[in-house]
């Protein structure tokens, strides 16, 4: 059964790791943020991070909270945290300690009843295991929020964005489209002009915003270059998002 949220929100997944979730909820928040609403961050799972007095802390949840201006304690924007840098699968079996389903329905309770809109982030790409039997777009599902996929925009990011997107539908999520994040558009990849069009295309969806590349990015520092941040503002991001 689906875990039923009332607020209008997304829920941001990408084709493989380190392709830029955190940049792009980051700037997406900021851009909701600038709009005047009040932006719920959540990133119910996370691996790897620094260990703290307080136990461990993930730098994508210190930046998702930086960037909305989330004042919900870190533990709640991040209520599931592992050690190991792995799929959260491995990790949860290595600490003997499954995902807690019930500590992330009831952080994202408390983030959704105070603020306009939510924002979840997941862990690696939709397909990374939770468990044996699940997987992140299996919490996407049990969420139920519409699926931004963020992407890159060099060769092979065809392959990948369909094998991708192609997961989301037939999860019966809806896609709200892409965002195509670390664009150079002075590369010398030539299919780098063409796949903007074809991810598109042969996804029959929307490129959302294309995030350029840029100097600085560092949104576990608080920092996101104003090129970037503008290139998330082109969208009014309230249309995209919707209840679940």
């Amino acid at each position: 059964m689906n875990f039923r949220l009332k607020s209008p929100g997304l829920f941001v997944t990408s084709t493989d790791t380190d392709v830029g979730k955190t940049v792009v909820t980051c700037a997406i928040a900021a851009a909701l943020r600038a709009g005047g609403r009040r932006v719920g961050v959540c990133k119910p799972i996370a691996t790897g991070g620094r260990k703290e007095r307080e136990g461990l802390v993930s730098g994508d949840a210190e930046a998702l909270a930086h960037f909305a201006d989330c004042r919900a304690p870190l533990a709640v924007i991040n209520p599931v945290r592992y050690g190991p840098a792995v799929a959260p699968a491995a990790a949860a079996e290595r600490a003997k300690r499954p995902v807690d389903d019930g500590a992330i329905d009831s952080a994202l309770e408390r983030i959704e009843s105070e603020h306009d809109v939510v924002l979840v982030e997941g862990v690696g790409g939709g397909m990374v295991p939770l468990d044996e039997k699940r997987t992140v777009l299996d919490l996407a599902v049990r969420l139920g929020y519409p699926v931004v996929v963020v992407t890159r925009g060099d060769l092979g990011t065809l392959n990948h964005t369909a094998l991708t997107c192609g997961a989301i539908t037939a999860a019966g999520l809806k896609l709200a489209g892409l965002v195509i994040n670390r664009y150079d558009a002075e590369s010398s990849d030539a299919s780098a002009a063409t796949n903007p069009l074809w991810l598109a295309r042969q996804n029959h969806t929307t490129v959302l915003a294309t995030l350029p590349e840029a100097a600085g990015v560092a949104p576990e520092r608080g920092r996101l270059p104003e090129e970037v941040l503008e290139a998330a503002r082109v969208l009014d991001w309230m249309q995209v998002c919707d209840r679940p």
